[in-house]
């Protein structure tokens, strides 16, 4: 199998019919061998009634429902295990970004030999707000992650089997794989993508999803620079806390000692023994994170390194 299409599908029954003829019309053009893979995340309308039709029409067409709406992410993460394919594409089924799309990313993807080609919506069909928050999350992701991408949010993506098959997905996470995949040497770009107003349905986008995802954000940058050394984040915090309760320490000594003045009613005092306290804690917070790391690694027989190729 050369190509798998993974497709989380969510309440979009009225556009589930158009989305198959578009893209048996595009990947029918590439000549290549493919599978599709609709993930219904628990739709509470007819979408699963139509992707079964379209199932029993044509056997590439293939459907995995969720007993309840777990969310994108594990929607994709579903489709990754399920691909076949040497190639995974991920693609929404709104249709703002049209299967049309897809071999500008694979083309891309070859000419590079890139593991990872992501589409940018560079004209955007959204609302003022929407694109200005997304705008801003991009600058934060990439300045976190150093993985500089113009549009994070874009679903449309190409991913080598490769290196996207021991990616473990969490969360909002499935719109961070460019930065988990960069810490294992994944080669990464992007390609301008055609963006279309919503024709059917309405956008799950809210409020509360931002919040999770700035959640999320928060997470991963610490799992992408300390999860194989956590001693040195909570180390850093512990030597702070432990550092600056000291100084306060020796100022109150110095108070008692040399100054002869009373500290016993001093909030100083009870500040210091604190942060010295606290200090103390965090460190044996890394040693306790260092000691679950090894283990993790060690018992189930994993690397904490990626090879591209070996010439042996």
């Amino acid at each position: 199998m050369e190509l798998s299409i993974v497709i989380p599908i969510y309440n979009e029954a009225d556009s589930v019919n158009k989305l198959y003829n578009e893209l048996k019309s595009s990947l029918d053009s590439l000549g290549r061998s493919y599978e599709i893979i609709a993930v219904d995340d628990g739709s509470s309308d007819k979408t699963f009634e139509k992707l079964s039709e379209l199932h029993h029409k044509d056997s590439t067409f293939k459907v995995i429902q969720f007993r309840r709406n777990f969310g994108q992410t594990a929607a994709m993460s579903a489709g990754f295990d399920a691909a076949q394919g040497d190639v995974i594409v991920t693609l929404d089924a709104d249709l703002q970004n049209p299967p049309s799309q897809i071999p500008k990313l694979l083309a891309e993807m070859e000419k590079g030999d890139f593991d990872i080609v992501s589409g940018w919506r560079q004209k955007r069909h959204d609302g003022f707000l929407r694109k200005l928050l997304s705008r801003q999350a991009n600058r934060m992701i990439g300045w976190l992650t150093d993985v500089k991408l113009h549009d994070y949010g874009c679903s449309l993506k190409a991913y080598r089997k490769e290196v996207i098959k021991d990616i473990r997905l969490y969360g909002e996470l499935h719109r961070f794989i460019p930065a988990v995949a960069s810490q294992v040497g994944a080669r990464i770009t992007e390609v301008p993508v055609e963006h279309r107003s919503r024709e059917f349905g309405k956008s799950k986008y809210g409020f509360s999803r931002i919040l999770r995802v700035f959640l999320d954000l928060f997470l991963l940058k610490f799992l992408l620079t300390y999860s194989k050394r956590p001693i040195h984040f909570f180390g850093w915090w512990g030597l702070l806390s432990s550092g600056i309760g000291l100084i306060i320490a020796v100022y109150l000594a110095f108070v008692r000692i040399v100054l002869q003045e009373s500290i016993g009613n001093r909030p100083l005092l009870i500040m210091s023994v604190l942060l010295m306290v606290l200090g103390v804690q965090f460190i044996m917070m890394g040693i306790l994170g260092e000691i679950t790391i090894r283990t993790y690694y060690e018992s189930q027989g994993k690397k904490i390194y990626n090879t591209r190729k070996q010439l042996l």
